[in-house]
């Protein structure tokens, strides 16, 4: 960058943070070697976030470059212009003034009006800049006038060199330790202090020691001011570059620090991660979709999921679920099915991987159209050739105003209840048979695989007496079903926190799973059980799909290996949390969610003898972190493990299926731990986890154990022998309510 262009866009800096103009909005984004030169640093650029939050974009500069050291800075709205090989800034302020600009024409560069300003605004800015430093140690003096657009670095100097404690009355330091507050919890200014390398961890600790500085070196002018404004928004944008001064003279080692952590934990340019995948010229093909729309059904004609890995000998097709395909092995063809989870704040990270790295000649994906412009953008950055298909529904989805209005004996053959709790499906099931002649068929998640297809072929046999299905969003991908008609049992979910209600992308998932081509129930329809959550439901139907804009991320195993070697003495636990807080992705794509890869990381601080890699890998083995039965024998496998003993399972096969609930939670753990016996065997060395097949053999038996279990279950569901929030009643807990009124009706003690 030549000295011209580096006056204005200095000039452009300290004319934003005079005005206060400045402040780490969304830019645009450039290449990485941008800033490479003329003493800016190349590793951050633009179109960058830190610790995962999104919308916040960086560049940087070394301490060489600006006066104010290797701080980091945005503008509000701004555009990058082209003065022939240069490029410069053109900022506007908050309320749309245009500070600096450029025009292009054709072998020549003009600058106008307000780029000539702000050329010159620089020369006077090095001028003011030199006398202000001309003496050293001599005292800065600021400039009479608006305190708003004082030099914050002259300002924080002047307090720095103030040897005499502001004097402030009672109602004054109230009044300041306000607005200082008030900055600590916003929130505004711990997201911007990561752009200058303050962590979120340490910025309680920089705020208070910055507060302590500020209440005893504000000058007159200043308090008068900051109390005039009070807590707001302006408040904290006038402290926030003081703040900045005060962390580069007081931090500058925790500052080099977490900017080591965060070059270490680059998530950037994802799609170079599989460099044999981009040596390839693969074929993507986006089957694009509704459900019951043929989709699936043209990228393969069978398509296969399951929770483990099964291989035929000599056979050449692999089936597998997203988290388990190789990106090792080579393909002919590659099929991803339900690509709009790549959006998934949990999962996502598991298709992100598989679309970019699996090494395949073709690739078909199939979803909806919410993931579509992501894909296009994701092909764009790999090189990738992608076709798409569209496709529509075979027959619309029709929704029925006539809802059950709360009463089970509204419920008709090839109905699917859906419902969002494992104990409302299970007091629903004893409803529905209880006082109708139906007999119903369970699926929800936490059932294995095979047990699950094998309640989906009961279902859809028109051979037997299970003509109803009652479900969790479970049923929304993954089977094929013959459902006549959805209906939804309430529309609101408990997300792990509080209960919200359903998504709209998830009602239409769900709902559309009603009608199937070829079946004896061609076309869908959809109510609910209560006429209150109609309008709801109508709503979402009608909403068009949500765009998804980012995809998930979770960094492999050498990434986290070399973040580790900065922080050598941190249990593994600590170090996901300190990746989580450091690392730093661009806008096409987020950092997944991981509290259940922290709680089995937690966990594990307790096995000695692990290497990094173990830990890593033991992870992602799949338990539900909130059984404790289940916990505990991962825990059991780790202590085997890490004393080089051949890992035993340890656990018998019950000779009769469930009596009550108990017995049936019970069942559902011993197939998760051989679950995970199985994934373990996969993931680590031959010899390890020796006992793979009788696991296999355990788990056959067990999964059929859960079918007759579930033919006959007529109890009271349990809880899994943890501690729940207990929730707020429902309109319709009423099932159970129902079952009380349903038996007296019967009876005749209640008038019907």
């Amino acid at each position: 960058m030549a000295r011209g262009q580096m006056t204005v866009l200095r000039a452009l800096v300290r004319r934003s943070i005079l005005s206060r103009h400045l402040f780490f909005v969304k830019p645009i984004c450039v290449e990485n070697s941008y800033f490479s030169g003329a003493g800016f640093s190349e590793p951050d650029c633009l179109g960058l976030s830190i610790g995962g939050i999104q919308r916040r974009y960086i560049h940087s500069f070394s301490p060489s470059s600006l006066y104010f050291e290797p701080a980091l800075y945005h503008f509000q709205n701004k555009h990058l212009k082209t003065l022939g090989n240069a490029k410069y800034f053109s900022v506007l302020s908050e309320q749309g003034e245009q500070i600096a600009g450029s025009t292009e024409k054709t072998g020549a560069a003009t600058r106008t009006e307000s780029a000539t300003e702000i050329s010159e605004d620089a020369n006077s800015s090095e001028i003011s800049e030199d006398a202000e430093t001309s003496k050293e140690g001599e005292v800065n003096i600021r400039s009479t006038g608006d305190i708003r657009f004082s030099d914050p670095a002259v300002l924080f100097q002047e307090m720095s060199q103030c040897t005499q404690v502001s004097k402030l009355a009672k109602s004054e330091m109230e009044q300041l330790l306000e607005i200082l507050r008030w900055f600590t919890k916003t929130g505004w200014a711990r997201d911007q202090a990561l752009a200058l390398y303050i962590s979120a961890s340490f910025f309680p600790t920089a705020v208070s020691k910055f507060g302590k500085f500020f209440v005893n070196k504000c000058p007159r002018d200043v308090l008068d001011y900051l109390i005039k404004l009070g807590p707001c928004k302006e408040s904290d944008r006038f402290l926030f570059p003081i703040f900045m001064e005060f962390c580069l003279k007081q931090f500058p080692e925790e500052i080099m620090r977490f900017r080591t952590l965060v070059q270490s934990a680059d998530l950037t340019k994802p799609h170079t991660w599989f460099p044999f995948a981009r040596a390839m010229k693969r074929k993507i093909v986006y089957h694009c979709g509704p459900t019951n729309s043929g989709k699936t059904y043209n990228a393969l004609q069978s398509l296969h999921t399951g929770q483990e890995k099964k291989r035929v000998p000599f056979a050449n097709h692999v089936a597998c679920t997203v988290e388990m395909a190789s990106t090792d092995e080579c393909y002919e063809v590659a099929v991803i099915d339900e690509i709009q989870m790549i959006g998934d704040q949990v999962r996502g990270f598991a298709w992100s991987r598989a679309l970019l790295g699996l090494k395949a000649d073709e690739i078909h994906v199939c979803g909806d159209p919410s993931c579509l412009s992501l894909v296009r953008n994701i092909c764009a950055d790999t090189g990738d050739e992608l076709i798409e298909h569209h496709y529509g529904r075979f027959k619309p989805l029709v929704v029925e105003a006539k809802t059950i209005l709360g009463n089970f004996q509204n419920i008709q053959s090839g109905d699917c209840i859906v419902a969002f709790s494992r104990r409302e499906i299970f007091e629903i099931k004893l409803a529905v048979e209880r006082f109708t002649k139906h007999r119903c068929c369970v699926i929800y998640g936490a059932l294995p695989p095979e047990t699950r297809k094998q309640q989906a072929n009961l279902f859809n046999s028109q051979d037997n007496e299970y003509d109803v299905l009652v479900a969790s969003d479970a049923v929304g991908m993954g089977l094929n079903l013959n459902i006549r008609r959805v209906v939804f049992y309430g529309l609101i979910k408990h997300n792990g926190d509080k209960r919200l209600p359903v998504p709209a992308s998830q009602v239409k998932q769900i709902a559309g799973r009603a009608g199937r081509r070829g079946s004896v129930y061609p076309e869908g329809l959809t109510t609910t059980f209560q006429l209150e959550d109609l309008d709801y439901l109508i709503e979402c139907l009608k909403t068009t799909f949500v765009e998804c804009k980012s995809a998930g991320l979770f960094p492999c195993f050498e990434q986290v290996e070399l973040f580790a070697g900065q922080l050598p003495d941190i249990t593994f636990s600590q170090l996901l949390e300190k990746f989580a807080e450091s690392c730093h992705l661009d806008g096409a794509y987020f950092l997944c969610r991981h509290d259940h890869i922290k709680r089995v990381a937690h966990m594990l601080d307790r096995v000695p003898g692990l290497s990094l890699e173990d830990r890593y890998s033991f992870c992602f083995s799949p338990v539900n972190t909130r059984d404790p039965q289940a916990m505990s024998s991962l825990l059991r496998f780790a202590f085997q493990y890490s004393k080089s003993l051949p890992v035993r399972i340890a656990m018998g096969v019950p000779k009769e299926s469930a009596k009550n609930d108990e017995d049936l939670l019970n069942l559902e753990t011993k197939h998760q731990v051989l679950s995970m016996y199985m994934w373990l065997s996969q993931h680590f060395s031959e010899g390890t986890f020796p006992y793979k097949e009788t696991a296999e053999r355990m788990a056959s038996d067990i999964a059929d154990l859960l079918g007759q279990s579930l033919a006959k279950a007529r109890w009271k569901p349990e809880s899994r022998g943890r501690i729940v929030k207990k929730a707020p009643p429902e309109k319709g807990a009423s099932v159970a309510r129902q079952l009380l009124t349903m038996k007296a009706r019967q009876q005749g003690k209640v008038a019907c």
